[in-house]
């Protein structure tokens, strides 16, 4: 049995997952967890900045594509494949890391807001079409 913190997924979603080590780990979250983690620590080491004029911008591209992904794969569930989930995965880790470097220093910035109404509006909307569905 894999552990929920690697996978996240019901045994029949497993093809949403890499076989690491004999476990399931998520595709998704395998790209985005570390770097995540990686850029967050970059930022404080190299002192980044706290306002750039991209950051709302590219901050919202950047959850973007696995917010959708994540969306089309609700009614296509073996669309695309882990590959792709990884990659935008590591889009998403980028996209929370500058957000969350901001928000740790400034509670709740303008990115961060609106990475949470994109991921929150475009999830809601789906959550709530698959119950309309059944």
């Amino acid at each position: 049995m894999t552990p929920f913190w690697l996978s996240h997924h019901h045994p029949d979603e497993l093809d949403r997952c890499w076989r690491l080590g004999g476990w399931h780990v998520c595709a998704r979250c395998l790209g985005t967890y570390p770097v995540l983690a990686l850029a967050l620590v970059a930022q404080f080491a190299e002192h980044a900045p706290l306002t750039h004029p991209l950051d709302l911008p590219v901050g919202v591209a950047l959850v973007v594509p696995a917010t959708l992904d994540w969306a089309w794969g609700r009614f296509h569930p073996h669309a695309f494949g882990n590959l792709w989930r990884s990659a935008t995965g590591v889009a998403l880790g980028l996209g929370l890391a500058r957000s969350l470097f901001i928000h740790l220093q400034r509670p709740l910035p303008a990115v961060l807001v609106a990475q949470g109404a994109v991921v929150g509006g475009v999830t809601g909307l789906v959550i709530l079409a698959t119950y309309l569905r059944r």
